[in-house]
């Protein structure tokens, strides 16, 4: 259909993308990114709504989609005025989706790039709305983690911040083979950019660098190569000359130190103090060309509204011959034609509540309900009204009753069977008692033969379980792990994983194989495991499935000094997978990442499950 409008603000719909999702008809396209496509649609009350779709590559990863239900669930908590509240979502189905308030307005990437940086006081609104915004988010346990100008939308009564959270749930999955977080390099924080835990102190700083933009048109580190960026992020100061001096402030919010940034509340303190008038919100805050862009908006999306009620309709039928009434005869006048009864009973649900009418009149069509735009289960609605024809009639069928059956015949042959059966199961039952008393009085003489040979190793005196066969390994090579990230043995292949709480991975039950750097005054940085059985081969052992079974000089870490190119270690899960992990390097001292680089062979169900937590 034809989705766009006179001013170019929105886009048709391209061919490949869906004509509805869950019920809600897409009117056009308002953009597309690395998470993404986001269509323009309308709820059955004919609000707005802009309904992202997510690309197939991130549906299939089954980490995605545990994070993005995660997230969604927690940004239905956001309730701010500076937000875009969730109104729908699926992170079930084929492909998930998310459906937020629209915003009939333009990004702030888009709208500085058509009309140049902002006035000073509209720079002040916008950074006091964006921290009131990061307040909320911060408040439900969230942190943005890609605040940029393509996130934040000009509306007439203020800025929106949208997107809060969800860039989280693509970590894990575009972390595989490059040791980088996800989000955008020039407006990431020193932390993020090392792949270290993000704070909301980290969304601070990225809210200065959108104000530096803001005020400006250019970031506060400049522009190139992402690695050129983030290198700067990290180890050089801001570039803010040219910014008014009212701004100043900005400075704090991009300090190396998460510690020494402003919080959200101080940020708006501190623009009311820069702003000569009171901080107030209203239709005017914007110069006047993007103001005049909002209003073309708002009418080319009412007029998008509009188009599809016109266009929807009953579908048109195939051209068939005309049907017509037979005429009655003229010896028996009817008065009324009415169908005649179906054979079946109707549905229970639809319970007749017409009189009974002549048999013998022509059949007539079922009335089909009228065509109606489709809306999802969350906002119900009647779509039937009242029927064209009259249904069909109930007819009461003559009860069914069951025909009684005959006696069965007595047959003696059964009695003798069933004798029979019942003396050899006898027989079979007494041979397995004597069975079972003569094993376990070997079993009782092998385990006091096992106790003594053995030194008394083995639990509440039985013998120990001889090893599994030996399971097909599987290797997986280049597997980069950034700091305070572990990676699952029985993933296919191993992915990073963050912390559900952004803490430790020390402390999840899943962290087969974590890098983690713990701090203190010797800086160690380890490789280690939840279960505890991790065993540092030395040079003259070869790394095999037999070498790790044998070995039990079990630890719970191992310090990343003590590795070399090709180390190996022999690491056991709780669930019963053994991996031999080859050391292959870490990050280059000129790399702003931090991770180390593994190849993992794993022997999956190699051992039985450890009971021990």
């Amino acid at each position: 259909m034809a989705g766009a409008q006179p001013g170019g603000q929105f886009r048709p719909l391209e061919t490949g993308d869906p004509a509805t999702v869950a019920g809600y008809r897409l009117a056009a396209r308002l953009g597309s990114g690395g998470m993404g496509t986001v269509y323009l649609s309308y709820t059955p009350g004919g609000h707005p709504i802009a309904l992202k779709t997510i690309r197939p590559e991130l549906s299939e990863d089954p980490e995605f989609r545990r994070r993005f239900q995660q997230e969604v669930k927690a940004a239905q908590r956001v309730q701010g005025l500076y937000t875009a509240p969730v109104i729908d979502y699926d992170t079930e189905g084929t492909q998930p989706w998310l459906a937020v308030a629209y915003v009939a307005g333009p990004s702030l990437s888009s709208a500085v790039a058509d009309h140049g940086p902002l006035p000073v006081p509209s720079v002040l609104l916008l950074l006091a709305g964006m921290a009131e915004a990061l307040s909320v988010i911060h408040g439900a346990g969230i942190v943005h983690r890609d605040l940029k100008p393509s996130n934040v939308l000009l509306a007439s009564d203020g800025p929106r911040v949208i997107d809060f959270g969800i860039a989280r749930a693509a970590d894990a999955t575009a972390l595989t083979g490059t040791g980088v977080s996800i989000g955008t390099p020039a407006f990431m924080s020193p932390e993020q950019a090392a792949g270290k835990p993000v704070t909301p102190a980290s969304d601070v700083f990225a809210l200065g660098q959108v104000a530096a933009f803001a005020a400006r048109g250019t970031g506060a580190y400049g522009d190139g190569p992402s690695h050129a960026v983030l290198y700067r992020i990290v180890h050089e100061e801001p570039d803010l000359s040219g910014l008014p001096e009212q701004l100043g402030f900005i400075a704090r919010c991009l300090a190396k130190d998460p510690a020494e940034r402003p919080s959200p509340a101080e940020i708006i303190s501190l623009c009311q103090e820069a702003s000569p008038t009171p901080l107030r919100q209203s239709g005017s805050w914007l110069p006047e060309a993007i103001a005049e862009q909002i209003t073309q908006r708002v009418s080319a999306s009412a007029a998008l509204a509009e188009a599809p009620t016109a266009a929807a309709g009953p579908a048109p039928a195939a051209p068939t011959a005309p049907v017509t009434q037979p005429t009655p005869p003229p010896t028996a006048p009817v008065t009324q034609q009415s169908p005649t009864p179906p054979p079946v009973a109707p549905p229970v649900h639809a319970a007749p509540t017409m009189a009974a009418a002549p048999v013998g009149a022509p059949p007539v069509p079922a009335p089909a309900p009228p065509s109606t735009y489709p809306h999802p289960p969350v906002y119900p609605q009647q779509a039937y009204g009242p029927p064209t024809a009259p249904r069909p009639p109930f007819v009461q069928q003559p009860a069914w009753r069951p025909q009684p059956l005959p006696p069965p015949k007595q047959n003696k042959v059964g009695k003798w069977i069933g004798i029979s059966v019942g003396v050899v199961m006898g027989l079979i039952w007494l041979s397995s008692c004597a069975s079972f008393l003569k094993d376990l009085g070997d079993s009782s003489d092998g385990s006091r033969n096992s106790s003594s040979s053995t030194g008394g190793g083995g639990s509440s005196g039985s013998t120990s379980p001889e090893p599994l066969p030996d399971p097909t390994p599987v290797t997986y090579t280049g597997i980069n792990i950034p700091e305070s990230y572990y990676v699952r043995f029985a993933d296919s292949p191993p992915k990073p994983v963050e912390a559900s709480d952004g803490s430790s991975p020390r402390y999840e039950g899943d962290s087969d194989l974590y890098y983690y750097d713990a701090g203190g005054w010797d800086n160690d940085r380890l490789l280690g495991s939840y279960g505890e059985k991790v065993v540092l081969l030395n040079n003259a052992q070869k790394g095999s499935l037999a070498t790790c079974r044998s070995e039990t000089r079990y630890t719970k870490e191992v310090q990343l000094s003590q590795l070399s190119k090709g180390s190996q270690m022999c690491v056991h899960t709780s669930s019963g997978h053994i991996a031999l992990v080859t050391f292959r390097g870490s990050a280059p001292e000129n790399d702003p990442s931090d991770y180390v680089s593994v190849d993992i062979t794993v022997w999956r169900n190699a051992e039985e499950p450890s009971t021990q937590e």
